[in-house]
């Protein structure tokens, strides 16, 4: 058997589809008489290494490969038990693990979150909130946050723009729900930042803005497309929008204009003026970055010394807490 482990391991390499396929539903039907084979590949990020088709192929065997990685987990081999630790999370998320593994797990981020410096955070499109640093209660509280724990940005960031941030789950009730895991910042120059996609899109960020400073007192959205070349920005105080631009809408602006717009404004008065700048800010500011860059703070590396605290993780159900979100994050 072993041996046919083996050949149908080195199977996952070949150049021939349909040999790799044949070697991936073979493996998959053996479940967990393969995952002491399947795991040492996991280790190895050389060119050509099967480490992705290995990932995939205990992807599918699913939960019935979770006792044996468990089993690994505790019972070794030692080789393994780094592949058993990191698959347990892909396939369960954190609740697939024991309580010594998610205590050691828990006791990592703390360590980590102590100089975890500088901090970086995606500078390149996205979208984000920003909103006071010292209303991250009240922040929470109007976004009906739960399980708010803390987290490392390399991790948040991980979870809430390139991991799985949304599940749908049934409550103890039966009744069908969806959760959202979002990321805050630490603080920067006095702002926190939110990240979460789903959350963003599906709710919509200009209305979560509104929300958040009902009780914030102030709260911005900010959003940009490079490939649909569409910007948007949105400053919210006391429940109501202040000013915003979005290049798609109609009307383009809402609002009178701020006062770190008037001066690209203004640039229609001066003779010497690039053309092309003058028409595009005419009617106002149009780069979502250089409003947040204005109005609080702009993502990407943030200078050690603006940088206060940590930042946290959190979701939108009781029901639904960190733990339950599939994939491994980096920390």
């Amino acid at each position: 058997m072993q041996d046919t482990i083996q050949t149908l391991v080195g199977n996952l390499s070949s150049r021939d589809h349909a040999a790799c396929s044949a070697a991936q539903d073979a493996l998959i039907a053996l479940g967990p008489a393969a995952i002491d084979q399947l795991l040492p590949h996991m280790l190895d990020r050389s060119a050509g290494s099967p480490r992705r088709s290995v990932q995939f192929v205990i992807g599918r065997m699913g939960d019935e490969v979770l006792p044996r990685l468990r089993e690994i987990r505790s019972e070794g081999p030692g080789r393994l038990r780094g592949s058993a630790l990191e698959m347990l999370v892909e396939l369960g998320g954190a609740d697939a693990l024991d309580e010594r593994d998610r205590r050691a797990v828990e006791r990592l981020v703390r360590i980590k979150i102590l100089d975890e410096r500088p901090v970086e955070t995606p500078s390149e499109g996205g979208r984000w909130l920003a909103f006071p640093a010292d209303r991250l209660d009240d922040a929470v509280a109007a976004l009906g946050l739960h399980d708010v724990r803390p987290a490392t940005s390399v991790m948040g960031v991980a979870a809430a723009t390139q991991a799985a941030d949304s599940l749908e789950f049934r409550d103890a009730d039966g009744g069908k729900h969806r959760a959202y895991r979002v990321f805050i910042t630490p603080e920067f120059s006095g702002w926190r930042l939110l990240f979460g996609n789903s959350f963003l899109d599906e709710l919509g960020g200009t209305n979560l803005a509104d929300k958040v400073s009902e009780q914030a007192g102030e709260a911005h959205f900010y959003a940009i497309d490079t490939y649909h070349s569409s910007q948007l920005w949105w400053l919210a105080r006391d429940g109501h929008v202040v000013r915003g631009h979005s290049t798609y809408s109609e009307p383009e602006f809402v609002g009178d204009p701020l006062p770190f717009e008037l001066e690209y404004m203004e640039g229609e008065d001066d003779p010497f003026a690039d053309p092309y700048f003058v028409e595009k800010y005419a009617k106002g500011v149009t780069d979502a970055d250089m409003a947040a860059d204005a109005l609080s703070v702009m993502p990407g590396p943030m200078p050690e010394s603006t940088t206060h605290g940590h930042g946290w993780l959190a979701t939108t159900h009781a029901e639904a807490r960190n733990s339950r979100f599939k994939g491994v994050l980096p920390i």
